[in-house]
């Protein structure tokens, strides 16, 4: 009798997989690969820079012809092990996932270019560079999962690595930082394996876009509101945001100046793109109900912060508290959950990891140059570095909000959203929040760069030659001045992944296609 023939291809995938659909993994296979090569070459510490700085720029390039494809055909999808979703683990990248993979290896690697005259032959021995491809793979995973789980895996990837970074050197105070910044971490971890497996028993699934197609149906009689308070919370510590934020200024100022860098541009945003991810595209009517609290997070979290920041000597404090105050202002537009609100803020969010990054290697450079990190032992470096000093003026002009950079077109976007939602008190927030910033980086500025150094004459100040320092900005300094005099490139990136959280059905489409045929 011959044997029956099985027809699988309602559960599997039968043809071979797509060269172009290898693309959506490489932003993770890359640092991955140049991750092990540089363990195999452990012993070989002179070649650790340049392998890394090749693997990250490969992984831009992958990461630019991504974001290229999704905003000319759309949501990408590779489905992993041949079973068809959601019993297989996707990736999809949509324009959200892809922009902001995109950013974020960018301003990687500039601080690891940044680092070659950062991180010494000890650092490079601890394995600095290995930590910083393995910290890449875990956000390019987290921007580019469509499962949750597969989420939750990814920031595992990356917190692992980002103790290792954080500990590279291995004095007390790192020790210390490590110890808090772990321990709060693992909170957060902890809340948001729980609302996984909640949500794992309530849909059968852990598939973005089958949790998005479902969630509908199951409003009346899952716990849907549980769920989204649970992710708001666990999410919230990740992105540093009022009242659990405590973890950061704990934490951000104790590693080298540009792991610090990497922290304050990349690590908080991706709580931020969780946020996002979850609460609009799966859960819009709870976010909707929560809308109000989210508000008041916002604005807490953005004007504490930056209060925070002036009260502070040390410019590493400064500018974790500044970080802080930035997820804020991006909190601010999932409250509103508007086309122009989310728009205002993931543009803000492209602004904040290019300026928060540049800033910390600002912090890096006056330390070379004028031997501390303290207010009240700087001063008169503009004298003998007036190229820092204008580098330092247009970053502290663009985290200000302030034309002709970065930050001044989101903040408007967000006021203006604020304004169409009846919210003027929060629309009030953002801008005392930009005055309170303007005040907090321009004390910094007079205080660390335009006064005269104290005790000492202008002649006396410290030696030294910033040649990385100055690049490394430089090539920060690009986009963010573009971002400020030509945004309409940028605005429409923004807008596209705006508009792909509120209608999700091209994200579902690209997952289950067939069902989007019918």
């Amino acid at each position: 009798m011959a044997a029956e023939t099985i027809d699988i291809s309602n559960a599997m995938l039968t043809a071979p997989t797509a060269l172009g659909d290898w693309m959506l993994v490489a932003p993770v296979g890359l640092p991955i690969l140049f991750g092990a090569v540089l363990l195999m070459v452990r012993h070989e510490t002179r070649l650790h820079a340049g392998i890394a700085i090749a693997g990250l720029l490969l992984t831009l390039g992958a990461n630019a012809a991504l974001l290229l494809q999704v905003l000319a055909d759309g949501p990408q999808v590779m489905t992993m092990g041949r079973w068809l979703p959601p019993f297989g683990i996707s990736f999809t990248a949509d324009a959200l996932g892809a922009s902001l993979a995109f950013v974020a290896t960018l301003v990687a690697s500039v601080c690891a270019l940044y680092a070659m005259k950062d991180i010494g032959a000890t650092g490079r021995r601890y394995g600095f560079y290995p930590f910083l491809m393995l910290l890449m793979a875990g956000v390019g995973g987290s921007f580019l999962t469509g499962d949750i789980f597969n989420l939750y895996v990814w920031f595992e990837v990356f917190l692992i690595s980002s103790f290792g970074l954080l500990i590279l050197g291995s004095t007390d105070r790192q020790l210390d930082g490590a110890t808090k910044y772990a321990i709060l971490n693992l909170v957060g971890t902890t809340l948001f394996l729980t609302a996984t497996a909640y949500l794992y028993g309530t849909f059968g699934t852990l598939n973005m876009a089958d949790i998005a197609r479902k969630a509908d149906a199951m409003r009346e009689t899952g716990p849907l509101m549980t769920l989204t308070v649970l992710y708001l919370l666990a999410f919230g510590m990740k992105a540093a945001a009022f009242p659990v934020n405590f973890w950061l200024p704990a934490s951000y100022h104790t590693p080298r100046i540009v792991t610090a860098a990497l922290f304050g541009g990349v690590l908080t945003k991706v709580g931020v793109y969780a946020l996002l991810r979850v609460l609009v595209m799966l859960f819009p009517v709870e976010r909707a109900e929560l809308s109000g609290v989210i508000a008041w997070v916002a604005a807490g979290t953005m004007v504490l912060g930056i209060m925070g920041a002036i009260a502070q000597s040390d410019i590493r404090r400064i500018l974790g508290f500044v970080v802080i105050s930035g997820v804020g202002v991006m909190l601010a537009g999932l409250a509103l959950g508007t086309e122009t609100g989310l728009t205002g803020t993931i543009l803000y969010a492209f602004h904040s990891v290019l300026a928060m990054t540049a800033l910390y290697l600002l912090a890096g450079v006056i330390k070379e140059l004028g031997g501390s990190y303290s207010l009240h032992e700087l001063g008169g470096l503009y004298r003998t570095y007036p190229a820092m000093g204008a580098f330092a003026l247009v970053l502290m002009l663009a985290v200000a909000g302030l034309p002709p950079a970065s930050g001044l077109w989101p903040k408007i976007m967000l006021v203006r959203a604020s304004l169409d939602a009846g919210w003027p008190w929060l629309s009030f927030a953002i801008l005392l929040t930009g005055l309170l910033t303007t005040i907090a980086l321009g004390r910094m500025y007079i205080l660390a760069i335009w006064r005269n150094r104290p005790g000492q004459a202008p002649s006396d100040a410290a030696t030294g030659a910033p040649g990385y320092g100055y690049g490394s900005m430089a090539l920060l300094c690009v986009p963010i001045i573009l971002l400020g005099i030509y945004p309409e490139p940028f605005i429409r990136v923004a807008e596209a992944a705006a508009s792909g959280l509120l209608d999700a059905s091209a994200y579902i489409g690209a997952v289950f296609p067939a069902e989007a045929a019918q």
